[in-house]
Parts: structure tokens; C-alpha cells; sequence
């Protein structure tokens, strides 16, 4: 089943869609730039297609990725700023706000 919500970060609002699994979910942050994922995601389609994409790995909701350091960051994401450790809440608001 699919569900998806408005998440707010520091006034900006992002679609958060989540995807039920047998033992777990799939999480998807997504502005109309930014992207940020859980670790069921891959980098390399962002990197063929020039996305901004960073991934976060050991959440369970939205606020887990929020707080979740990043792990990995399409090339896209990098040039905007997005490093790893910097938390997903940086990550999502500076690729979506460059």
C-alpha cells in the first residue's frame, strides 16, 4: 500500500511518499527539487539523469530521515553542497533551495 503526506521542513514543504514492504517500507522525500530517500534506493539512475538525490539508511518514518545522517549523495546533490553526515533536514533544504 501507498500513502503519501505533506512534510513541512522549516516552511517548506515536501511530498513524503511511503511504500509498505512485507518487513518494512520504502521512504521518499521529494520537493520540486530535492530528493531523499532511504536506503532501498539506488544512486546511479540520479546520476544518469542529473537528479539532486541523497539517501539515508536505518529510518523507519519521515522524521527518521529527517534526523538520519546522509549516506550518499548523487552528483547533482553535491554540487548544490549536500556531504555525507550532514543530516537529511540540511540535505533536503539545500538541494532544494540552490
Amino acid at each position: 500500500m501507498m500513502t503519501s503526506e505533506v512534510v513541512a521542513v522549516e516552511g517548506v514543504e515536501f511530498r513524503g511518499i511511503r511504500i509498505a514492504t512485507e518487513h518494512g517500507a520504502i521512504l521518499l522525500l521529494q520537493g520540486s527539487r530535492a530528493n531523499l530517500g532511504c536506503g532501498y534506493f539506488s544512486l546511479a539512475p540520479a546520476e544518469k539523469l542529473g537528479d539532486r538525490f541523497a539517501i539515508v539508511t536505518g529510518v523507519k518514518d519521515f522524521a527518521d530521515m529527517l534526523d538520519a545522517a546522509v549516506v550518499g549523495a548523487s552528483s547533482a546533490a553535491a554540487s548544490c553542497g549536500v556531504v555525507a553526515g550532514m543530516s537529511g533536514r540540511e540535505a533536503l533544504l539545500i538541494m532544494e533551495q540552490k
